[in-house]
């Protein structure tokens, strides 16, 4: 399933987010590290690379929603900053359920570059509403 998630999301449009696998088990998307995204030295911001991983917990939580649920809502992330990337690289991350409940679901990403350098590991709990 590869419906266009991204596209529904106002934000990650705009950072240029393309998913490429969507399914309860494994949400897959990329990056491209545009100058738009960095700060100081063409860096990667930190910021961008929770966003891109937001996104792609909020598709997984969006995908295993139970029927009659509203929608999902981020409650708390925690980012651990790996490595850097700079402009021009591809990014690509990997997003898995770590556990899916009535109330609440965990997720977890995983961002590397093009070439597999770790950059970010996310963990971020969703609330179902």
């Amino acid at each position: 399933m590869t419906a266009n998630f991204a596209d529904a999301m106002p934000f990650s449009r705009l950072m240029g987010i393309e998913i490429d696998h969507a399914t309860p088990e494994l949400v897959r998307g990329r990056l491209e590290v545009t100058p738009e995204l960095c700060t100081t030295g063409d860096i990667l911001h930190g910021g961008a690379a929770m966003a891109f991983a937001d996104s792609l917990g909020a598709i997984g939580a969006f995908l295993t929603l139970p029927e009659g649920a509203n929608g999902t809502t981020t409650i708390e992330s925690t980012s651990k900053f790996l490595g850097a990337a700079t402009v021009g690289a591809t990014l690509v991350a990997e997003t898995e359920p770590i556990k899916v409940g009535r109330r609440l679901s965990v997720w977890q990403t995983r961002i590397r570059t093009e070439d597999g350098r770790d950059v970010c590991l996310v963990t971020q709990t969703q609330l179902t509403l």
